[in-house]
């Protein structure tokens, strides 16, 4: 089979990748020239593991090649995915769509010049982009105008990647959606992923609104869950319970399931917060308000401000003079995403209380530097550390997870940890001699009446 995928974005270049390596002849088209020649050599524009390996192999096997020329790309492809960036509107939240349509129309325009050639030539058209509800229908509508004479069908299929696993992702999902009308389309789309059929992987046709839906729904529980735990961490802060046992807990239960139930700082990235945004701008034009959507959208914000202010707090009230380590800047490791990163909030205000910050981050330095310009950026985590009055975890990256807590110690000029993440035990921090704040969970030397509660779940 030969596809087509419009933009080497995170979405078109993984997906791109991963199609390539189920065998399928693949060409990713792009508008941006200088992104297409990093990609010929072998360059990658995103941070992701895997993905450089992946690309380079299957280039090398001659299913997977890059252009800038839309027409030849799609000429006798079988599918041609739409996966073009929809960041948030300015003003209304609602999802930008203008890049969608425009690589419709001129997905439009080469169908009906190829139809000259070949009349008989049929072509699904694949929304990849999270779009809302009603997009794959004015898609149709612009394919209909533009080549009204040619054979295609347009399906829904989202993607349901997580970025620092999204190969993974991919070649091993949870389930695929896909939503189309006909079943020639269902028929095509069948065979692109026929691997993942015989890893007996859930398939789930619907029609296209349904699958646009899926989409959106699924992110906005996702978030729900996240700020939920947020907000019973802070509850437990205020009556001496742990939240991590409270996780486990209710996690235990089959119903509600242990994932996106770490409390932290808050959701970022790329997607939860753009397309509950775009979710609640959809129900609120179809007169269908989701307000837990809304206030899930309001507590997140709310929760990193709240953040920068738990470490003011723990650092006396006052950060004037003072000197701050910052380790993690991107909104989850395994990236260099700093799209709506809880970073991009907190330390703006630990930098107006008067901080001095020195931060590290394995692979976001080089985005930070154009969002956080005020901030010295360190080669390492402990350099970070030098003559600091606190540590900050802000991202869970793996290389902070086994610091060497002696030598933490020694470089801090004030012996405070503030672990925004629950990377440490409370116990193993204070034995270091090192005061300990983090999340929804009492400090080791807070009196509790009964034991702590001791969770062992038999394999």
């Amino acid at each position: 089979m030969r596809i087509a995928v419009i933009g080497t974005g995170y979405v078109g270049l993984v997906s791109g990748a991963c199609f390539s390596e189920f065998g399928v002849s693949v060409v990713c088209v792009d508008t941006d020239a200088t992104k297409i020649a990093r990609l010929r050599n072998g360059e990658m524009p995103i941070w992701e593991p895997g993905l450089e390996a992946l690309v380079t192999a299957n280039v090398a096997a001659g299913r997977l090649s890059f252009t800038t020329e839309l027409k030849s790309a799609i000429a006798g492809a079988d599918a041609v995915f739409i996966a073009v960036g929809t960041p948030s509107r300015r003003g209304d939240g609602h999802a930008d769509l203008s890049y969608v349509f425009a690589a419709a129309e001129e997905i439009g325009r080469a169908l009906a010049e190829n139809r000259m050639k070949n009349p008989r030539a049929y072509t699904v058209v694949v929304t990849k982009s999270t779009v809302p509800v009603g997009t794959g229908r004015k898609v149709a509508s612009i394919l209909g105008r533009v080549c009204p004479q040619s054979q295609f069908d347009v399906a829904s299929n989202p993607e349901f990647l997580r970025e620092g696993s999204a190969i993974e992702d991919f070649m091993r999902p949870d389930r695929v959606v896909i939503g189309a009308d006909s079943e020639a389309a269902r028929t095509v789309m069948r065979q692109l992923y026929r691997p993942l059929y015989l890893i007996e992987t859930p398939m789930l046709f619907t029609d296209i609104e349904t699958a646009e839906l899926i989409k959106y729904s699924a992110n906005a529980f996702l978030a729900a869950k996240i700020t939920f735990i947020n907000e019973i961490a802070d509850l437990c802060e205020a009556v001496g319970a742990d939240v991590q046992d409270v996780a486990k807990g209710i996690g235990l239960d089959g119903r509600i399931g242990r994932k996106f139930l770490h409390a932290g700082p808050g959701f970022g990235g790329s997607c939860f917060p753009k397309d509950c945004r775009a979710l609640v701008r959809t129900a609120s034009e179809a007169e269908a308000p989701l307000t837990i959507v809304e206030t899930v959208l309001q507590v997140n914000e709310a929760r990193k401000r709240r953040m920068a202010e738990k470490i003011i707090a723990a650092c006396g009230g006052t950060l004037a003079g003072k000197k701050i380590a910052i380790l993690g800047l991107t909104f989850k490791p395994n990236t260099d995403d700093m799209r709506d990163a809880p970073s991009l909030v907190i330390l703006p205000r630990l930098i107006a209380a008067g901080a001095t910050l020195r931060a590290f981050d394995p692979a976001g330095i080089e985005e930070a530097r154009k969002l956080l310009p005020d901030i010295v950026y360190c080669e390492d985590a402990y350099e970070t550390m030098e003559g600091a009055d606190a540590l900050v975890l802000v991202t869970e990256w793996n290389e902070f997870r086994a610091l060497d807590l002696a030598r933490v110690r020694q470089l801090l000029a004030t012996p405070l940890v503030i672990d925004l993440r629950n990377i440490y035990r409370p116990a193993e921090m204070a034995e270091a001699g090192l005061s300990y704040i983090s999340i929804g969970r009492p400090s080791p030397s807070a009196p509790k009446s009964g034991a702590r509660a001791e969770l062992r779940v038999l394999a």
